[in-house]
C-alpha cells in the first residue's frame, strides 16, 4: 500500500484535477449479504493482491465525518462509466494517516478498501482466487 501525491488535497466534491493522486492498494475486502432466516448476515473475503490496484484521485470524493478520529479520512469511490463519473455506493475507501511532529509530515497507517457485492459475484470471486492459490501452492511443492 502506498499514496502517490497528497490525498488531503482532495475535498467532498470529486474533481479531475486530482488525477495525478494515486492510492496503490495490496488487499481488497469483498462483502456480501445473504439473508439467513430473517436476517441479513454478511459474509467477507480478503483477497491479497498479487498486482497493486491503483486508484488515482479524480475518482475519489472525501466524507465529511467529523465523528471520525483525527488521522483516519473515508472516500467515496467513482466508477467511469462512458466517460461519465458515476458514484459507486458499493465501493468504499478508508486511509488512516499518523502525522510525524519531527518530520512535519503525514504517514500512511492503514488503508481498507471494500467493495460490496451480489452473492453469485462474490462465489465466483473466491472461488477463483483460491484456485489461484490452490495452483501456485501446489506448482511450489513439486520444485
Amino acid at each position: 500500500m502506498k499514496i502517490v501525491g497528497n490525498i488531503l488535497d482532495i475535498t467532498n466534491k470529486r474533481d479531475s484535477k486530482h488525477q495525478g493522486i494515486e492510492v496503490h492498494l495490496d488487499r481488497v475486502e469483498y462483502i456480501m449479504f445473504k439473508k439467513d432466516g430473517h436476517y441479513r448476515q454478511d459474509f467477507n473475503y480478503i483477497d491479497d493482491l498479487d498486482a497493486p490496484l491503483v486508484i488515482t484521485g479524480d475518482r475519489l470524493a472525501r466524507i465529511l465525518d467529523k465523528k471520525l478520529p483525527e488521522g483516519e479520512y473515508d472516500f467515496n469511490v467513482y466508477d467511469l462509466v462512458d466517460g461519465e463519473y458515476v458514484e459507486n455506493p458499493d465501493k468504499f475507501l478508508s486511509i488512516l494517516l499518523i502525522y510525524d511532529f519531527e518530520e512535519d509530515q503525514h504517514i500512511l497507517s492503514s488503508v481498507e478498501y471494500s467493495e460490496t457485492v451480489e452473492v453469485e459475484e462474490f462465489k465466483k470471486i473466491k472461488g477463483a482466487r483460491e484456485k489461484e492459490k490452490l495452483a501456485r501452492k501446489n506448482k511450489a511443492k513439486r520444485r
